[in-house]
């Protein structure tokens, strides 16, 4: 399993999330709207530039 860094912050009616092990980002209405938006972003990009192939799992931290 994969485990990477999902950061979450609110910018005025979204929420974003960014995964700084592998440069993406995304963002949603809702926390797990932008979690799930980033999870995808992050899978499609794993398979064009492939680390591994274990299941992603996120660490979530937000910011206020």
């Amino acid at each position: 399993m994969q485990t990477f860094t999902a950061f979450i912050r609110r910018e005025e009616e979204m929420f974003i999330a960014e995964c700084p092990e592998v440069g993406t980002a995304s963002q949603g209405t809702t926390i797990e709207e932008a979690l799930g938006n980033l999870k995808e972003a992050t899978q499609l990009y794993l398979e064009e530039f492939p680390i591994n192939s274990n299941p992603i799992v996120f660490r979530t931290i937000q910011s206020s």
